[in-house]
């Protein structure tokens, strides 16, 4: 049997050849070798093309990367190319005697050849984004000219369809907006009004400042002012005025020392009966605006201070204090030697004459010897002015808190202790009287003398006080001597065995156990039984 067999060549030509036989073993027979050849066709550009990559690899380590780009190239040409095919070529009849494949339009060969080369062109579109960029000055505001740094900005025709209607565009593509960046003013507001706290701040410290020169001013005024007015009588009963206490200076300087701005002080000497003076002069912190504020509410005066030290053989023992009622509550809760030893006197008023104070005495013998008429003259005459007079023997400043480890009592002083209110108009003149009756309390506590039994009640009443304080302190003492002991002991045993002699270390250890064991003994108590 003859048949004829249509054969389709590679470039997609037609041809009929006759065969003898069946149409299947004619078939099967063409058919093999063609396969065999096509498989070969299609396998040695493949190996050609690595062949090719792994020569370059080993020579250039970034070939695969250069490989990619090169293909990228090739797929742009190829695709521009599949582009510009001319619409004619869509023919079913025509593109056949053309070798064209119908379905794609374009070379059968081609397309095996593009399909072949797309499987070595996926590029990556990050992979440029991973590289650095180094940024110069230049680039600062190379963001301004991106494409892509602003929203709504559109870079082709096409995409110009999606912004909104009455943008100018510009050969196809919008116009670059212009971005400007104002210089913003710095902000000043033009209204005073606005600045209300601002000005009220530099106007209090504005205040605080003027108050500060005008009030240290009038206070060096009052301090000057009260020393002039008495400076001849200071001359006239101290050797020495106005000590600074420096060793450049000799003699009197006749200028009190200022310790801060509202505290004046003046050291005397140089004067029988006493070791010295110390004037000082608290006056208001008129420097201080809010102490000045604080002192409507609460007034306050100037106050003069004078503290005498009285020589031990120029006063007996007692204690004794004038005050006004109010100074005197504050002096007995504060001062020790006031609360350990005085009381209060009952109708002071009444018995002395002295209205408006309080009498705080220990022996009332002495409260009508200081008390004279002279005395209660001055306290009539000048009671606005006297705050308190304080005579002590045992005089130890304020109270203290209870120490244990106290063992000793605190140092006492005698004095004569004064306080005494400045004017409040400023007549330093008033004052002078007051001074004069400080002298006169000196010379009269010199002269002053106790009785026998008033000696025997202040003795008592030291002695008192004295075992008391033991009693609170003997806790505290014991416990010092037993420390003092252990010392010694401590001490003598270090002696012992510096001295390197065996026969004295054996004798001060046996002498040593035996105070132990007596130490630990207990104790017996020995009773005396009569006989009947």
């Amino acid at each position: 049997m003859v048949g004829e067999l249509l054969i389709r060549d590679y470039f997609g030509k037609h041809f009929r050849l006759p065969f003898p036989g069946s149409y299947y073993t004619i078939t099967m027979r063409l058919l093999l070798p063609l396969a065999a050849v096509l498989a070969i066709l299609c396998l040695v550009p493949q190996f050609i093309v690595a062949q090719a990559g792994t020569d370059n690899g080993e020579d250039n380590d970034f070939a695969e990367f250069e490989d990619f780009d090169d293909d990228e190239f090739v797929m742009g040409e190829t695709h521009q190319a599949g582009q510009q095919q001319p619409a004619s070529s869509q023919g079913g009849g025509a593109s056949a005697r053309q070798g064209l494949d119908p379905a794609k339009g374009q070379p059968k060969g081609a397309g095996v050849e593009s399909q072949n080369s797309e499987d070595f062109i996926e590029i990556d579109d990050d992979q440029a984004d991973d590289d650095g960029i180094v940024e110069d000055e230049d680039s600062e505001f190379e963001h301004f000219q991106d494409e892509e740094e602003f929203e709504g900005f559109a870079s082709t025709i096409g995409e110009q369809d999606e912004l909104r209607e009455g943008e100018p565009v510009v050969g196809g593509k919008h116009t670059e907006p212009k971005l400007t960046i104002p210089k913003v003013p710095i902000h000043f507001r033009t209204h005073w009004d606005s600045y209300w706290m601002e000005m009220l701040m530099l106007a209090g410290l504005m205040a605080y400042f003027a108050n500060y020169l005008v009030g240290n001013k009038k206070n060096t005024a009052i301090a000057n002012q009260w020393l002039s007015i008495h400076r001849s009588l200071l001359e006239d009963n101290f050797a020495l005025v106005g000590d600074d206490g420096k060793k450049e200076t000799e003699g009197s300087t006749f200028s009190f020392n200022k310790e801060s701005e509202s505290v004046y002080t003046l050291w005397c000497s140089g004067r029988t009966c006493c070791e010295g003076m110390l004037v000082e002069l608290k006056m208001i912190k008129r420097q201080d605006l809010v102490s000045l504020i604080a002192g409507i509410m609460k007034p306050v005066q100037d106050q003069l201070h004078i503290k005498v030290e009285l020589s031990a053989d120029s006063m007996d023992n007692f204690v004794f204090c004038v005050a006004s009622r109010k100074q005197a509550t504050k002096m007995f809760k504060e001062l020790n030697d006031l609360n350990k030893f005085c009381c209060l006197v009952s109708k002071a008023e009444d018995k002395y004459g002295i209205s408006g104070f309080a009498l705080l005495s220990e022996i009332a013998e002495v409260s009508a010897s200081v008390l004279d008429g002279r005395v209660v003259a001055a306290l009539n005459k000048y009671s606005h002015l006297i705050d308190y007079i304080h005579l002590s023997d045992q005089y130890s400043g304020p109270i203290q808190q209870e120490d244990p480890n106290q063992l000793k009592r605190p140092e006492v002083k005698r004095i004569l202790h004064c306080g005494f209110n400045v004017p409040v108009k400023g007549d330093m003149e008033e004052m002078k009287p007051l001074l004069i009756l400080v002298f006169y309390l000196m010379d009269r506590v010199r002269r002053l003398k106790l009785s026998k039994e008033a000696k025997l009640k202040s003795d008592k009443n030291r002695a008192a006080v004295e075992e008391e304080f033991m009693k609170s302190t003997h806790q505290a003492r014991a416990e010092a001597a037993a420390l003092r002991r252990e010392e010694k002991r401590k001490a003598e045993k270090e002696k012992i065995l510096a001295e390197e002699d065996p026969e004295k270390q054996r004798r001060w250890e046996k002498k040593e156990q035996k105070r132990q064991l007596k130490k630990q003994a207990p104790k017996m108590k020995q009773l005396s039984i009569k006989a009947l």
